[in-house]
C-alpha cells in the first residue's frame, strides 16, 4: 500500500517549509526550484493545503507561505489527507462486490483491507512534521553530504512513512 505521489510531494514541499520557517514565508517558486517540482503542481497543493487550514500565505513582495501552527502539531496524516481529498484512509469503505452476498473470502479480505488502512491511517497520525525535521537534521542534510542546494531527499521526506 502506497501514499499517492501528491500526498508524498505534499509532505516533501510542508518538510521544507519547516527547515526554514525562521526565514519567513517562503515563494512557491522557491519550493520548486529546491525540490524540483512544477510551481503549478505546488499552487495546486497549497491550495488545499491552505484551504485545510495547514499553510497561510502572505502577499506581496517578500510574501510567500508558511506552516500555520506549529510543526509538532501537523502530522503527516493532515497533510496526505488535505490532498488526496478523499475520505481518511481509515475511514474509507471496502468496494462493493459484485454479487450481493459477499464470500466468506470476500468478507475476510475486506476486513483485513479495512484493518491495514486503521493501521496505516494511525502511523501517519503518529508521525509530526516536526519529526521528519528531526529525522533530516540527523540525515545531515546540505552542505556536509553534497546536497548544497536543500533540497530534501524523496527517500528522506518518506524515510517516516513507509509501512
Amino acid at each position: 500500500m502506497q501514499i499517492a505521489t501528491q500526498g508524498r510531494v505534499a509532505v516533501i514541499a510542508m518538510l521544507d517549509l519547516a527547515l526554514r520557517t525562521e526565514q519567513g514565508p517562503i515563494a512557491l517558486a522557491t519550493i520548486g526550484a529546491r525540490q524540483k517540482i512544477s510551481l503549478t503542481y505546488l499552487e495546486s497543493l497549497f491550495a488545499r493545503l491552505r484551504r485545510r487550514g495547514l499553510v497561510r500565505s502572505t502577499r506581496g513582495p517578500g510574501g510567500g507561505y508558511g506552516l500555520a501552527y506549529s510543526a509538532v502539531d501537523i502530522t503527516v496524516a493532515d497533510i496526505v489527507y488535505a490532498v488526496d481529498e478523499s475520505k481518511p484512509l481509515g475511514a474509507r469503505a471496502a468496494p462493493e462486490s459484485s454479487s450481493s452476498i459477499p464470500s466468506a473470502g470476500q468478507r475476510i479480505a475486506s476486513d483485513w483491507c479495512a484493518d491495514l488502512e486503521r493501521e496505516m491511517a494511525q502511523f501517519l497520525a503518529s508521525v509530526s512534521l516536526h519529526d521528519l525535521v528531526q529525522q533530516q537534521g540527523r540525515a545531515g542534510q546540505g552542505a556536509a553530504d553534497g546536497h548544497s542546494d536543500g533540497a530534501v531527499q524523496a527517500g528522506d521526506a518518506n524515510r517516516g512513512m513507509t509501512t
